[in-house]
């Protein structure tokens, strides 16, 4: 898509406009939200979450007769809410473990889920059409005044954010001492996961329950393979959220029959991917690089040892050492000819004949300064 077509559809297109808008509120808020939940180890809490929310649209529309946003948004924020307190009262109370109290309520509230929807679909109403919509996500039925409300209720999730960020950040980071500290951790408890709520259900509509908990994962997932810093991981991680979103809104429009929301969560996967490859921190790839680097400079210093070693055994400065005794003393290190080579750049070697190398005095100096690290070391 070129940049005027790009921008066209911005401003003319009201379905592209309404999608883009309504994706990109959506990886803002959910991405910045997520991060607390993967630095808490609760990546599966949004599974749940997403999966419980479930029934609480069915139920909504059941009871009111409307599809409102509002009001179905309100039932699955009320249901996710509700299947919450469930898992913490089932981890609190019994010895079942989170990953289990997460497993048994995302199955029991998804299966209720589904029945009240099959229920809904064979009444005689034409009004129930659609709903069936929440499962896998369908931002094409997005209207301008659906994205309004994710915009109200992202806006005030993330103001709540801030205005509680340091006692969240306590709470992510370590609870006890909170509580020691005299903080309500439990109702701080209850706040996190009310705006994890929030993030979680103002997204059923454009990615769908079943892929909703990639959204919450991803971003704050490919964040943290870039940074340290707490503050910086979150604004990052909603950062990552809003790309994915909007690159996903654009694709999806640009190519025929190719869904929303499935194409933004395999865009904010390759966001994942990239990063798990490419962050200097944690990247794989730079990981790999730093370890041949430290591979091939103890390979170096190994030669620099032998060579001292030798020129030790000898009274005389300048007798050549052969590349076979060296290779013979360097058996595990392997690379001699290549270390060589690079101590000879160094100007730490030389070659005095053909395969037949010494000290220089400034490898001299390097390999005792070497050698007295070593013996401190040991």
């Amino acid at each position: 898509m070129g940049i005027i077509k790009f921008v066209n559809q911005l401003f003319f297109d009201y379905t592209f406009r309404t999608v883009l808008l309504g994706a990109l509120t959506l990886g803002i808020v959910s991405g910045g939200l997520g991060a607390f939940a993967v630095l808490r180890r609760q990546s599966l809490l949004g599974d749940a979450i997403s999966h419980a929310a479930l029934p609480g649209i069915a139920i909504a529309f059941l009871l009111t007769g409307s599809k409102s946003p509002v009001v179905l948004v309100l039932g699955a924020a009320i249901a996710g809410w509700l299947g919450t307190l469930v898992i913490m009262s089932i981890t609190h109370h019994s010895r079942i473990k989170t990953d289990s109290a997460l497993g048994l309520v995302l199955s029991v509230f998804f299966g209720l889920g589904l029945v009240v929807l099959t229920y809904i679909q064979k009444m005689p109403n034409a009004n129930q059409a659609g709903l069936e919509t929440y499962l896998f996500g369908q931002a094409a039925t997005l209207l301008a005044k659906d994205v309004l409300t994710m915009g109200i209720l992202g806006v005030l999730s993330l103001a709540l954010m801030l205005l509680f960020w340091k006692e969240l950040k306590l709470l992510t980071f370590d609870a006890e001492f909170g509580r020691s500290l005299g903080f309500p951790v439990r109702m701080l408890d209850l706040l996190l996961i009310t705006l994890l709520v929030v993030a979680i259900v103002i997204g059923l509509q454009t990615v769908g329950v079943v892929l909703m908990s990639a959204m919450i994962v991803a971003p704050a997932a490919a964040a943290r393979q870039w940074t340290d810093r707490f503050g910086l991981m979150v604004g990052l991680a909603g950062i990552l959220g809003a790309l994915a979103g909007v690159s996903g809104a654009i694709l999806s429009s640009t190519i025929e029959h190719l869904p929303t929301g499935p194409t933004i969560v395999l865009m904010l996967s390759g966001v994942v991917f990239l990063s798990l490859i490419l962050a200097p921190n944690r990247g794989i790839l730079w990981r790999w690089l730093r370890e041949q680097h430290q591979r091939h400079q103890l390979q170096m210093n190994a030669i620099l040892s032998d060579l001292f070693i030798l020129a030790q055994h000898h009274q005389d400065a300048s007798h050549g050492h052969s590349i076979k005794v060296l290779r013979t003393m360097s058996q595990g290190h392997g690379g001699v000819d290549r270390s060589l080579k690079a101590l000879k750049a160094k100007g730490l070697v030389i070659e005095q004949a053909k395969d037949e190398w010494i000290l220089s005095a400034k490898g001299m100096e390097a390999a005792q300064k070497l050698a007295q690290s070593n013996e401190v070391d040991e």
